[in-house]
């Protein structure tokens, strides 16, 4: 991504009526609309086989205008401007980007304050209910109009998310990747309460008359009362304590029962400022949208959902954010995972809540930049990929014996995966796939610039995201001695798979040994090349000591390979001492029939 101020994108958006049957455009919920106009931007140009598309689907409250500026007059740029543009992380040098109005919005695409072209009025209280579903027909109704068959990508957050992952489940092989941020298959109990009082006091202000308000004030009061109830669910505990703790204003009065808070200031500020650019009547359908979404109930299932989905998935979680919280983007990771779906899971640390994708973006560019700029796969039944990179990786020897155990065209997971080298070498060298999973997500980008997919996870707390024999092999190399539960994570890699291979320095060579008699410190030697105040290891063991463990967790060792560090360790081996011979260990173990 390019770190210079680049010019100024400049903008327009534009809209068109769209060629409909007779019957018009039929909605899930029954109904239809004789007209459908779809307000839209596109930022960049289209390449000419049309392959780098990609369509931006819409939070809850905005609008066709993502990125760049209509005007001069304009006093900021557009709703994700921050991640949208030259030499950004959706790079428009590379791809042609399209922002659009969601159907129901008050932005240019058929709402209900378009006009009905049965009465020449606006639709108002007879604009039929409509779901997330029919919001991504019109948007393919839309990339159609632009000449576009397959979308590169479709990114959304939010209520956007939402339409991504009904892309995936609509038009299976009509996008080649599907980002969903801070999203999930439905909305908790909790963000139904709180969507469901907004509706309540909206329908409840007077000015609402039934819907049919548009030769009036409308219902500002309730509008802006509902905006304030949803920012907050945008918004976390930590961020608001920040920005407001119990700060009061100089300047106000007790009048119906005001506090003077900061925090009072704030979220009234929000109401009148939504109330200026929002229409009430899309609040109502596009919330009511967003809460029937639930792929349990469209499909019967999440597998049912995303059976033939053929897309790579990247599922951003966010972790302060209790509207999406990161439990449900775990949930649906697993269901794909267990499909053997190529998906990536990253979750970013913030604490700024839900609101984290729009407002803090540099992480999450990394991680999107990372995800799009990687060659797609191929031959999506099989998950194969072809690496853009041509560089050798170091073949090392104690990585060539750990290579030599898995069988050609396994599937792997690589506990600790680091940057996914050794996943990228394996598919190039044996074509065996695989997933990743690390904690630190400088990993995270490295795997997906690599195009390894790749979870971001502490494998401390189990592999919970991957089904029962869902792998071949589980690699950890170098690993095991750097988890602070090493039990915990060597029954959890056997549950996930069939095999497991570990690799690891064995602290009861016969060179450590004598560096602790005859310097009373710890040693540094090659397989243990870090001083004991900066190593990862946390839990230094010997062949001995993994050998029981082995036998007290009824696991079988099928082959075990040492390598000696010097010719003393070398002439030990061969004398059958191998906790005191080898430096380094390599074994393929599974559980006991």
């Amino acid at each position: 991504m390019s770190t210079s101020n680049p010019p100024k994108l400049w903008v327009k958006t534009q809209s068109f009526r769209a060629q409909l049957p007779p019957q018009g455009f039929s909605l899930v919920l029954g109904g239809s609309l004789k007209q459908l106009e779809i307000a839209y931007e596109t930022y960049g140009t289209l390449n000419h086989d049309k392959s780098n598309a990609i369509l931006i689907c819409s939070p809850l409250t905005t609008d066709a205008h993502a990125a760049g500026w209509n005007s001069e007059e304009d006093k900021k740029p557009g709703w994700w401007d921050e991640m949208i543009g030259p030499g950004k992380a959706i790079d428009t040098n590379r791809y042609f980007v399209i922002g659009q109005n969601m159907l129901g919005g008050c932005q240019g695409t058929t709402g209900p304050a378009s006009l009905n072209p049965d009465t020449g009025k606006p639709y108002g209280s007879a604009f039929p209910k409509i779901t997330i579903e029919d919001m991504v027909r019109v948007q393919r109704v839309l990339v159609e109009h632009l000449g576009i068959d397959v979308l590169e990508a479709v990114v959304g957050g939010s209520l956007g998310g939402m339409q991504a992952l009904q892309w995936s489940a609509s038009y299976p092989d009509k996008l080649r990747k599907c980002m969903c941020i801070a999203a999930a298959a439905s909305l908790s109990a909790q963000a139904l309460g709180f969507e469901i009082i907004g509706r309540s006091i909206i329908v409840c202000d007077p000015g609402y008359q039934g819907g049919d308000y548009y030769e009036a004030s409308g219902p500002e009061n309730g509008l802006g009362y509902a905006r304030m109830i949803g920012h907050l669910t945008y918004l976390s505990a930590i961020s608001m304590h920040q920005k407001f703790g119990r700060n009061r204003r100089a300047d106000f009065s007790d009048k119906n029962f005001e506090t003077g808070f900061e925090v009072e200031s704030y979220l009234k500020h929000q109401g009148r400022q939504f109330v200026q650019r929002f229409d009430a009547n899309s609040y109502l359908h596009i919330t009511y949208a967003m809460d029937q979404f639930d792929l349990v109930s469209r499909y019967g299932s999440l597998d049912n959902a995303f059976r033939d989905a053929r897309a790579e998935f990247l599922l951003v979680g966010l972790s302060s954010d209790w509207l999406f919280p990161t439990e449900q983007t775990h949930e649906l990771a697993k269901v794909l995972l267990n499909h053997k779906k190529i998906v990536s899971v990253a979750e970013l640390d913030s604490p700024y809540g839900h609101d984290a994708f729009l407002l803090e973006v540099e992480h999450l560019s990394r991680v999107i930049h990372s995800f799009l700029e990687k060659p797609a796969y191929v031959a999506a039944n099989t998950h194969a990929h072809v690496s853009a990179i041509e560089k050798s990786v170091a073949s090392t020897r104690d990585e060539n014996a750990l290579a030599g155990l898995i069988e050609p065209g396994s599937h792997i997971l690589d506990v600790g995966c680091g940057d996914g080298s050794f996943i990228d070498r394996m598919f190039r060298e044996r074509k065996v796939t695989g997933v990743g999973i690390d904690f630190d997500l400088g990993h995270v980008v490295e795997c997906l610039r690599k195009n390894v997919p790749v979870v971001q996870g502490d494998v401390d707390h189990g592999l919970s995201l991957f089904g029962d024999k869902v792998f071949d092999y589980a690699v950890l190399n170098r690993t095991l001695q750097e988890v602070k539960r090493p039990r915990l994570v060597l029954r959890e890699v056997l549950r996930v798979a069939h095999k497991a291979v570990v690799a690891f320095p064995n602290f009861g060579h016969i060179g450590n040994r004598l560096s602790l008699v005859l310097t009373g410190a710890m040693p540094i030697t090659k397989a243990l090349p870090h001083s004991w105040h900066d190593t990862p290891n946390i839990h230094l063991f010997s062949l001995n000591d993994f050998q029981e463990l082995c036998a007290r967790e009824h696991i079988l060792i099928e082959k075990l390979i040492c390598f000696p560090g010097s010719p003393v360790s070398r002439f030990l081996l061969a004398a059958g001492f191998k906790n005191a011979g080898a430096e380094f260990v390599v074994a393929r173990i599974t559980r006991k029939q």
